[in-house]
């Protein structure tokens, strides 16, 4: 008999869980899509620990059906008591701003690896350093790295089940999924759940827990996918930031994230040239590993704002593996970011 989504189903009704009933009965089970051998669902409306459990049972089961290729039983991310992240997206007249907060900046990248969230993280601190009341949001669900960089491990919280409390890291209020996972566990959402924990994550979080925000950075995840959408279309910003190194591969992918702000609308405030240069501790020597000068020229034909160049420098790794941005110490690097945040305020953009 081939599998079908009637045989997955009567599957699942036969199956007893621990503690009881059965998944159907119980309305654990959720999005249930069964195509070509592939059996996918979410888990959801029971503690953590004993979904874990249940998801183990039905697994085993539904292994032992004919024609299965492929599981996948997703439990979504433990949000704070009362609240569900990853639901739908709700319906929305236009871009809307968020509450408590001035102004919005979306830090993007065409391609992975290019430096944007330590540019994010950075771009933060040096802000709170400057004076402003900064909030920052690591929307790259898929791969949330803001927690580690920002070394925070504070679980956010919620006293009415409906709105989320952030934590605070170096003078930065931060909102990242990461903060609701393990380390090694992976985000696997289609897009609608994607774009609608990012309407929650804008929206129903008390980004003016600790006062109204002056800006709230948004560390966007790479490429022109559903999150910068959803994004664009459901938010106010005052603009973006692009980051990308000086070699001719990621400058082709920035250009492609300049086109997407362009189409939706939302001004390009500049571009940033990351892992510009290197300087060997040792002898001193200044060496362009990836190129120099790209981003700057890229940018002069664009008619865009260059917001200068960030050096590929040792100490900078080492800080945000530590969870100390190295915006927030002293020296060359910290005085780089100094200056990208003092043309951000300049500019009327924090």
């Amino acid at each position: 008999m081939a599998l079908s989504k009637e045989s997955v189903l009567a599957t699942l009704k036969n199956t007893p869980l621990p503690g009881g009933g059965d998944a159907m009965s119980r309305g654990l089970v959720h999005a249930l899509a069964v195509e070509s051998g592939v059996v996918r669902f979410v888990l959801e409306g029971a503690p953590e620990p004993e979904l874990v459990a249940i998801r183990s049972v039905l697994e085993a089961a539904l292994h032992a059906l004919d024609g299965v290729k492929s599981l996948s039983v997703v439990i979504p991310a433990a949000a704070p008591k009362g609240v569900k992240i990853g639901s739908h997206p709700k319906p929305q007249e236009g871009p809307m701003p968020v509450a408590g907060v001035r102004h919005i900046i979306a830090v993007g990248s065409g391609k992975g690896g290019v430096g944007k969230s330590t540019v994010a993280a950075n771009l933060a601190v040096a802000l709170a350093r400057a004076g402003k009341r900064v909030g920052l949001l690591d929307a790259d669900l898929y791969g949330p790295s803001q927690p580690r960089m920002m070394g925070a491990s504070a679980k956010p919280s919620s006293a009415d089940g409906e709105t989320i409390e952030p934590v605070v890291a170096h003078g930065v209020v931060l909102m990242s999924l990461g903060l609701m996972l393990r380390e090694d566990e992976a985000v696997i959402w289609r897009g609608p759940m994607l774009m609608g924990a990012m309407q929650q994550l804008l929206g129903q979080v008390r980004w003016n827990a600790h006062g109204d925000l002056d800006v709230l950075v948004i560390d966007l995840p790479p490429g022109t996918g559903d999150v910068q959408l959803s994004l664009c279309q459901k938010t106010v910003l005052d603009g973006a930031v692009i980051v990308s190194t000086p070699q001719d591969v990621a400058l082709l992918d920035a250009k492609k994230a300049i086109d997407m702000f362009g189409k939706l609308k939302v001004p390009v405030l500049g571009l940033i040239e990351n892992m510009s240069t290197y300087i060997c501790p040792n002898c001193g020597h200044e060496a362009h590993l990836f190129g120099h000068g790209g981003v700057e020229k890229e940018a002069r034909r664009l008619g865009l704002p260059f917001l200068g160049a960030l050096p590929l420098a040792l100490e900078v790794r080492l800080a945000g593996d530590a969870g100390t941005p190295v915006a927030a110490g002293d020296g060359a690097a910290a005085e780089a970011y100094a200056a990208l945040a003092a043309q951000m305020i300049a500019a009327g953009a924090a």
